[in-house]
């Protein structure tokens, strides 16, 4: 993992670092390639992928989501496969660890706390003789949230898609997952039935999400997509945005620590790894003004990744993407942890609270050494669908109005017309719409 001193770099360099590439920059592995060019015949770019099954899902519905769960999942369905079934959700709650569904749900219910206490409100106000102003906060009919099952499974996103929904009073919220050898991961089943998801589909990949966009015969269209995926899942929401709407582009597991010399090195590794273990396209970063911290930090995230599991998807991670900064005091930390814009901000420092202020770009931030990234992933209760690849700059944490459009509400008495009559004749006659301002003069006078 390399360490970089700002001050040798130079700060140009260093934020040139710290920029992430935009989601069309990405390149596939040559490993990838190569099974992708065997899967479908030729080298192709994940976008060209993406184009040809979301155009086909588009074009021929089940039978297409049928060809690309048996090309690409290796599952054999028809479409009367695709919906898990009551004797399915059975199952799961049989096997299941008791213990592990008790945490579930304490880790609903703490998430459902806190997006009640985000939940907008309806107003109106009275203006001028009699007139009346508002806006009607409306929940979506029907969404559909998708939940990766590749290299693992993610029981913690059902819950953090499907509560604020729930919230917000979502009338109907399908779920999409990738089946695992036509099966699909009992906590992850227990976590939907717990959060009040209507149907559950054995799909995913790009395919799934064409398949909300559009609808099939077997899978109803959908308002709105959220939910983190792979590479091919994010450029199949762009691809479909427009036709629904999509929570955001999300990429790769991010991670940004600033800590000073007070940090613990012990917890900055074990957190950097918390986000390395997610796949080899994960970004662990440190900025700390204390070389000392630094080489501490880099000694102890190889003592710790010896003990994973995921050890190998790690370790990849910190190679590609792990970087250790040394930044000349806090503050230039600070400004360069807003450049990365990172999806989970860690400050660890004496006096955390002190640089909150100072954070301008990050989806979530986590203050102090007991407030450990995890802690967002599973069970505070804030969301942890955030934006990556620097869109923190202006995308917003999945939340309970992701789930909610607004509308305005205008109602004027005839007196009132009347008093801004000319004003509104005038602004429509100056873009020249005469018919606009026709139909303000016929009712004022």
């Amino acid at each position: 993992m390399q360490i970089v001193n700002v001050k040798e770099a130079g700060i140009i360099n260093v934020e040139k670092m710290l920029r992430k590439p935009a989601f069309d920059e990405v390149e596939l592995n040559p490993k990838i390639r190569e099974a992708n060019e065997k899967l479908f015949g030729r080298d192709m770019t994940a976008a060209e992928i993406v184009d040809m099954i979301v155009n086909e899902v588009r074009a021929d519905g089940d039978r297409a989501v049928i060809k690309y769960t048996k090309l690409i999942d290796h599952t054999e369905f028809t479409a009367a496969d695709f919906l898990v079934t009551d004797d399915e959700y059975e199952a799961a709650y049989q096997g299941a660890d008791k213990s592990i569904i008790a945490s579930l749900r304490q880790a609903a219910a703490n998430v459902r706390q806190y997006h009640q206490e985000q939940k907008p409100n309806s107003w109106m106000t009275y203006r001028g003789q009699g007139s009346i102003l508002g806006q009607s906060v409306i929940p979506l009919d029907r969404v559909g949230i998708y939940v990766p099952g590749g290299t693992a499974a993610y029981p913690s996103s059902v819950i953090m898609n499907a509560v604020p929904a729930s919230v917000a009073g979502v009338k109907e919220i399908i779920m999409m997952v990738p089946p695992k050898d036509g099966k699909i991961n009992p906590y992850v089943l227990i976590a939907a039935k717990e959060t009040g998801v209507s149907k559950i589909f054995k799909i995913g990949g790009a395919q799934a999400v064409a398949a909300m966009a559009f609808g099939t015969e077997t899978i109803p269209r959908v308002d709105k997509i959220t939910g983190p995926g792979n590479i091919f899942v994010t450029l199949a929401k762009k691809a479909v945005y427009g036709h629904c709407d999509i929570d955001m582009l999300a990429g790769p597991s991010e991670i940004l620590i600033v800590a000073d010399k007070t940090a613990d090195p012990v917890y900055t590794a074990a957190d950097m790894l918390s986000q390395a273990e997610h796949d080899t396209l994960a970004s662990s970063i440190v900025i700390t003004d204390s070389r000392e911290l630094a080489e501490q930090v880099a000694q102890e995230a190889e003592t710790q990744l010896q003990r994973l599991p995921r050890q190998e998807i790690a370790r990849a991670s910190l190679e590609k993407n792990g970087l250790i900064i040394v930044a000349e005091d806090i503050m230039q930390a600070m400004e360069l942890a807003n450049v990365s814009a990172p999806e989970h901000m860690e400050i660890l420092t004496e006096q955390p609270f002190q640089l909150l202020p100072y954070v301008r770009h990050a989806g979530a931030v986590f203050l102090g050494a007991y407030s450990p990234e995890p802690l967002g992933d599973y069970f505070a209760g804030p969301n942890h669908v955030l934006p990556t690849g620097g869109t923190a700059r202006y995308y917003s944490v999945l939340n309970v109005e992701t789930f909610m459009k607004r509308t305005s509400l205008i109602s004027y008495t005839q007196p009132e017309l009347s008093r801004v009559s000319e004003d509104v004749i005038r602004l429509a006659e100056a873009e020249g719409l005469q018919a606009h301002a026709n139909a303000i003069r016929i009712r004022a006078y």
